[in-house]
Formats: structure tokens, C-alpha cells, sequence
């Protein structure tokens, strides 16, 4: 069933009805309200990224700066360790030729007098 164009009522005059500019008028308002929300939106998101690139950046520096300190402090305990098993060993070993040249006296005083230095009984 088709209808005439006649039979169509034609509103276009009724009161409160926006004619088609008046409509288009008001969709392009809706539009620009909208691209300039946007543009707003897009700025912030921007200022955003540019602070998080500036928040990444300096924190790469701070790790960087980091990781040298700590490989230094890394490289200072490794000879600090090694300078303190020098000593320990080189104590050992002086403690090892004390105690030799100990026996090798307190031999030689008992074979000279008789009596063991140590205790000072025959």
C-alpha cells in the first residue's frame, strides 16, 4: 500500500516544530559542543602522556644512576673481601710460624736444661 504525497499532513508550520534549518542548526551546535569536548579531552590526554614520558625518563635515570652506585659498592665489598681473607690467611700463616718457633725453642730449652719450658717440670 502506498500513500499519495497529498495524503502526507504537512507540519512544517505546526507551533513547537523545528523546521530543517532550525534542526541542522542545532545538530552542527551538538557537533562543534562535542569536537570541542574532544579537543579538551585530547589536550589533557596529551599533558598527561608528557608527564608520564618526563615521570619515565627521569626514573631511568634514577635506575641508571643507581645501577653504577651499586656495581661500585659491589666492586668495593668484593675487595674488601678479598683484603680481609689476605689478612686471615696471612695471620694464619704467622700464627703457624710462631707457634713452630715456639715448639722449635721450647725443644731446644728442654734439651738444653732439661726441663720443659712450658709446664717447668723435668
Amino acid at each position: 500500500m502506498t500513500v499519495a504525497p497529498l495524503d502526507i499532513e504537512d507540519t512544517s508550520d505546526w507551533l513547537g516544530c523545528p523546521t530543517e534549518l532550525e534542526t541542522i542548526t542545532h545538530y552542527n551546535r551538538m557537533l562543534e559542543n562535542e569536537v570541542q569536548e574532544l579537543n579538551l579531552q585530547l589536550r589533557t590526554a596529551r599533558e598527561n602522556i608528557f608527564g608520564l614520558v618526563k615521570m619515565h625518563g627521569e626514573a631511568c635515570s634514577e635506575r641508571d644512576s643507581l645501577r653504577a652506585e651499586m656495581t661500585k659498592c659491589k666492586a668495593a665489598l668484593r675487595d674488601s673481601n678479598r683484603a680481609a681473607t689476605d689478612s686471615e690467611t696471612k695471620h694464619s700463616w704467622e700464627m703457624m710460624a710462631n707457634n713452630k718457633l715456639v715448639s722449635e725453642l721450647c725443644a731446644r730449652i728442654k734439651e738444653l736444661t732439661g726441663k720443659d719450658a712450658l709446664t717447668g717440670r723435668q
